[in-house]
């Protein structure tokens, strides 16, 4: 996926600074001479999709499918891996045709969680929309799995789950600053007692969502029958000069100031009042819980949030520092990582990225606007100024130009399921990294090399500051990044 420097109207982000200190970062609309297109790219196939269906999702979510031309059974296990298919499979959201996109609806963050069974999306209007996967194992019945005696190559189906309205718009009345309700992050937490928990972000304040289904519960058993005033409009009744109290409350002098003046009493009130009787059916639906606020520990945007793998604690990270969270407590955080010079105009680079190892609850590695990847370990101290490892690519001498440190920046860095390996992705390449190998990538793949040529064109409409995303399958065999007019990069 690719998005548009951020940063409030007016003022200068510290990517900028580092990177060119005489550009004003201001969001941008996609000018007819930009390659860029508006909101995310979703992966998805080339074909042109068949008009979505209607439903609560507001968004559009196209999905692809990677299928297997032949069955486990009938690769040979010494053949060359089989060159993939991509095949259109679902499509979410209420885009008609000639239906114009309006930017609340535009898509700006997407997640899987770590099985794979449920997809959250988030847009630019603060809202997260939920889908779950249909043809999970688990939700096959026993005849049906009986009659797989192997993995039948299927596309993977989700359904809309549930939606909540996350961030709402801010202002910062100490700093005059708009806050968009734009969501930049989604993360996924560990599931409990079948509860989903996500951590969401804008631009200032992290929130922790806990999704869970409920019965539904009904109250029954009324005093009053609301049918009648529902059928006959508000009930009239004649009153009397003496006010004479009647049982159970009733009175002959009726009062049409209140709000239930519409509910039908009789003439004599009634004989016994019956308590109301809350029912629970055996309906579920989902509902979301706000859990926490983390807010006012950011003065720049946050660009990254990361769960840690011992379910306890998580990392946000903005321009210049990246601070350590606990889940259940919202009302301090450590700063452990902080590039802020004592002087501003002294700024080189800054943070673009930071993630938690997979499995290793003491490391994470966070990236720079320089091309540097620093690996760091919470044991060594509490500020982490010192890194354990620093892995980065030298340039070739006389190969350096103006352009050579702006599109060196990484944009997103993703730990493989292993922990061994990490993917970066800058604006030309693809890069992946060996933990245990701090000399150099083990594999580079170009992306946008096509593009070398225009560099100054993309300079002069800030193409060149697109940030894209990347990522890699769960058995780590393949990968995949975005780029320009809706297409898609597997490796």
């Amino acid at each position: 996926s690719n998005t548009g420097a951020q940063g409030p109207p007016g003022t200068r982000s510290p990517h900028h600074l580092a990177a060119a200190p005489h550009l004003v970062s201001t969001p941008r609309s996609p000018s007819p001479s930009s390659p860029i297109l508006p909101g995310p790219t979703i992966l998805t196939s080339r074909s042109t999709p068949p008009t979505p269906p209607r439903s609560s999702f507001h968004g559009v979510v196209t999905a692809a499918a990677l299928m297997d031309p032949k069955s486990p059974d009938d690769r040979p296990e010494a053949a060359a891996p089989q060159p993939l298919e991509w095949r259109f499979a679902q499509v979410f959201g209420e885009r008609g045709a000639g239906e114009d996109v309006q930017e609340v609806d535009i898509i700006s963050a997407i997640e899987f969680d770590k099985s794979g069974d449920h997809l959250a999306t988030g847009d630019r209007g603060g809202r997260v929309v939920l889908f779950e996967r249909t043809d999970a194992r688990g939700n096959a019945s026993r005849t049906e799995l009986e009659r797989q005696d192997y993995s039948v190559p299927r596309h993977p189906e989700f359904r809309y789950k549930t939606e909540f309205q996350s961030h709402e718009p801010e202002f910062d009345y100490l700093k005059s600053l708009e806050i968009e309700e734009k969501i930049n992050k989604i993360k996924w937490g560990q599931t409990a007692n079948n509860a989903l928990f996500i951590l969401s972000t804008n631009d200032k304040t992290i929130k922790y969502w806990k999704v869970q289904d409920k019965k539904v519960k009904r109250i029954s058993v009324m005093n009053l029958d609301t049918s009648q005033s529902a059928d006959n409009g508000t009930t009239s009744s004649s009153s009397t000069s003496s006010s004479r109290g009647l049982p159970n409350g009733g009175s002959s002098e009726k009062s049409y100031n209140c709000a239930n003046n519409d509910l039908p009493f009789p003439p004599g009130g009634y004989a016994s009042l019956r308590l109301p009787v809350v029912v629970t059916g055996q309906e579920l639906n989902p509902v979301a819980r706000c859990r926490r606020v983390y807010a006012h520990a950011h003065d720049y945007h946050i660009n990254s949030i990361s769960n840690n793998s011992d379910g306890e604690t998580f990392i946000s990270a903005d321009d210049l520092r990246i601070n350590l969270w606990n889940l259940e407590i919202n009302s301090q955080s450590f700063n452990i990582v902080d590039v802020k010079p004592a002087n501003m105009e002294d700024l080189t680079e800054v943070i673009t990225c930071a993630e938690f190892h997979p499995t290793h609850c003491n490391t994470l590695a966070y990236s720079s606007s320089k091309g540097a990847i620093r690996l760091i370990d919470l044991r060594q101290s509490a500020l982490c100024d010192n890194h354990s490892k620093l892995f980065e690519e030298h340039e070739a001498p006389g190969s350096k130009s103006f352009f050579t440190e702006i599109i060196a920046s990484v944009s997103d860095i993703k730990f493989a399921r292993d922990g061994r390996h990490i993917l970066s992705r800058d604006y030309m390449t693809l890069k992946l990294w060996d933990l245990n190998m701090d000399s150099g990538p083990v594999a580079t793949f170009q992306v946008h090399e096509h593009l070398r040529p225009k560099l100054c064109d993309l300079y002069e409409n800030d193409s060149i500051f697109d940030k894209f995303e990347c990522c890699l399958s769960g058995d780590g065999h393949r990968l995949a990044t975005g780029s320009y007019r809706y297409y898609h990069y597997e490796l």
